[in-house]
């Protein structure tokens, strides 16, 4: 039987730790046959991922995750299965990480005010890649002894109303979805649970995006407990969306999300994986699957 494929998954192109080649390596070692990676506004690594793919008989599907300003809110959006080449997508990423630029030089400012100078020159130390993002620079000031962790650094400093917080200027939800069709990809909503929407607002986020072209969900994350899958399962079917899987992984400092290990999408979800022609960017994925959730498997802890 094949497993649940990863279809969220960050490398040192973005945020996470481990390089395109390191994270393709890891997954191979973890049973993971069929692996999206989807770095935040950026597809630099998809190339080195794609040639490590091959060599290890995985399947890739090339993807991003695209930030979004959605009623005054950050929404992730994960395009799957994009062309990389893609003119209008590219474009469109060159702007977001021209604003995150912008961003982070006035994050650094505030940490500075606040007592932390250095935190520009620290966060570009912690990133590998061309983008600085807050993980960054929650890592450097873990360095510096401000916090013991990451989450720490995040609710001390980072987050609404903390002295580093820089709200973020986005693209809209209607540009981002139509990037990702243009490059061929499906559009799908990333860890709902993680916006802390109620019903309301969350029927609007995804009749809005529905209304866009967006096509599916993100029911089992590494963010999300059993019983948030099973909620967005039910939205999933009540919308008509198509149902996503991943794992959210940014590297093995943090043991409790691991690549592959996400149990099968509850009954009566579409997998986004068994659409024809899905893949056809990376791969071919091997056939049309189904899966169900058995109700005694735990998800992996957010």
């Amino acid at each position: 039987m094949i497993k649940t494929p990863d279809l969220h998954t960050h490398s040192t192109a973005s945020d996470g730790t481990l390089t395109p080649r390191e994270l393709m390596a890891r997954a191979a070692a973890q049973g993971v046959e069929v692996l999206a990676l989807t770095d935040h506004d950026t597809l630099a690594g998809i190339d080195e991922a794609a040639t490590a793919a091959r060599t290890l008989g995985l399947t890739l599907v090339p993807g991003v995750e695209i930030s979004v300003t959605w009623n005054a809110r950050t929404i992730h959006v994960i395009g799957l299965d994009v062309d990389p080449h893609c003119a209008r997508l590219r474009a469109g990423l060159a702007g977001l990480l021209a604003y995150r630029e912008q961003r982070a030089a006035e994050i650094a400012q505030r940490l500075a005010r606040a007592g932390w100078p250095g935190a520009l020159e620290g966060a570009r130390a912690q990133a590998k890649g061309a983008l600085v993002g807050r993980t960054h620079f929650a890592r450097f000031l873990v360095q510096r002894g401000a916090a013991q962790d990451v989450r720490s650094v995040f609710k001390r400093f980072l987050v609404k109303g903390k002295p580093g917080h820089v709200a973020g200027r986005w693209t809209t939800l209607e540009e981002a979805v139509g990037w990702i069709r243009a490059a061929g990809g499906q559009a799908v909503v990333a860890h709902p649970a993680r916006y802390g929407l109620t019903r309301s607002r969350m029927k609007r986020l995804l009749d809005d995006f529905r209304a866009c072209g967006g096509r599916g969900i993100e029911v089992v994350s590494g963010s999300h407990s059993r019983d948030d899958a099973f909620t967005f399962a039910r939205w999933a079917r009540e919308q008509g969306l198509l149902a996503s899987a991943g794992s959210d992984y940014h590297g093995p400092e943090s043991p409790w999300i691991e690549l592959g290990q996400l149990p099968p999408l509850p009954d009566g979800c579409r997998p986004i994986w068994s659409q024809p022609g899905f893949a056809r960017h990376g791969g071919a994925w091997p056939s049309p699957l189904a899966p169900t959730m058995s109700p005694g498997l735990d998800l992996v802890p957010a």
